[in-house]
């Protein structure tokens, strides 16, 4: 038995921003509509951090996959990722693995484009300030994938620390269709205040920005928080907020920004508008006016990466990219 192996570089070389945001509408569409198989993700935690077990078949395009990725935030300080995976994709014909990529930078791609693809959906044409609160490898792909969305003329960028911000801003401004024009915040108000595009990329169990400060019109992406007791955004507060989710079910398991409000009898489940996927398929109402603050909440959920991941294999067949190894 032979396998693809494919690098972090061969990865993010075979799967272009611009191409992972069609792939992800298509992912979020199947899911929606019921054509696809997902089982909500396995967990196993330790006292110093957590691993995932993700597996997921998506129909029409024979996506098959499973995905085991591990968060350590001690890492940071043994000069390790915090974020570390691997993908393995599955003939969905024969049941044979046919490769192995590596995941990390495959889920932050596809965490960027699935942002990426609720911009595109639910933000305002016009908007072109942006304010990205985080400063890790998740909030370097929002940035990109809103990018390619919108025309994106300021970034505002926060996190804790000052010198983690002001690196990410010399490292992205001017590159990868981001403007030049990326500014580093003292605050997370000061990033927040009059922009019409927010993503929030952090492990916070605390909102990061005060609700109050969103402007009328702004759309919100989540992606930070992934599990019950985390919370990056406060949305009660957003004023007439219309929330969408990558998936209920995911959502309502491990989305504390919204298992928090309803365990406290803040929202009912109805809060939630749907699924970003019901709207791409014509089934539910996306953003009704320009007044309207729009929120994507998104816990990454396994199709997207047995959709990125079937991508990334068929273009790294076309471009001659991975090495072969044998079982």
């Amino acid at each position: 038995m032979e396998l693809l192996a494919l690098t972090a570089a061969e990865v993010r070389q075979a799967l272009p921003m611009s191409a992972a945001i069609k792939g992800m509408k298509e992912a979020f569409a199947r899911l929606s509509a019921g054509k696809g198989v997902m089982p909500l993700r396995s967990r196993v935690a330790t006292e110093r951090g957590v691993s995932l077990f993700m597996p997921a078949y998506a129909e029409g395009d024979e996506s098959l996959a499973v995905k085991v990725v591990s968060v350590f935030p001690d890492n940071s300080q043994k000069n390790l990722p915090v974020v570390a995976g691997v993908v393995l994709v599955v003939a969905a014909d024969t049941g044979m693995p046919v490769a192995l990529l590596e995941g990390s930078v495959l889920t932050a791609i596809r965490t960027g484009a699935a942002s990426g693809a609720a911009t595109d959906v639910l933000a305002r044409r016009e908007a072109r300030v942006a304010a990205i609160i985080g400063s890790g490898v998740q909030a370097r792909t929002q940035l990109e994938a809103i990018c390619a969305v919108r025309e994106i003329e300021e970034v505002r960028v926060y996190s804790r620390s000052k010198v983690n911000r002001e690196r990410f801003v010399a490292e992205v401004a001017g590159r990868n269709g981001i403007t030049e024009r990326v500014y580093s915040a003292e605050t997370a108000g000061e990033a927040v205040a009059g922009a019409e595009i927010i993503c929030a990329a952090t492990t916070s169990s605390e909102p990061v920005f005060a609700a109050d400060e969103v402007a009328l019109g702004a759309h919100i992406n989540g992606v930070g928080s992934y599990t019950a007791e985390m919370q990056e955004v406060d949305v009660t507060g957003l004023r007439g907020g219309r929330v969408y989710v990558d998936s209920l079910e995911a959502a309502w398991a491990e989305a504390g920004d919204l298992i928090r409000p309803w365990q406290a009898g803040e929202i009912e489940k109805d809060f939630v508008v749907g699924e970003l996927g019901a709207v791409l398929n014509g089934e539910v109402e996306g953003r009704l006016g320009g007044d309207d603050i729009t929120y994507f909440k998104s816990v990454g959920v396994a199709i997207q990466d047995a959709r990125a991941a079937a991508m990334v294999v068929q273009r790294a067949r076309e471009l001659g990219l991975g090495q072969l190894v044998s079982l």
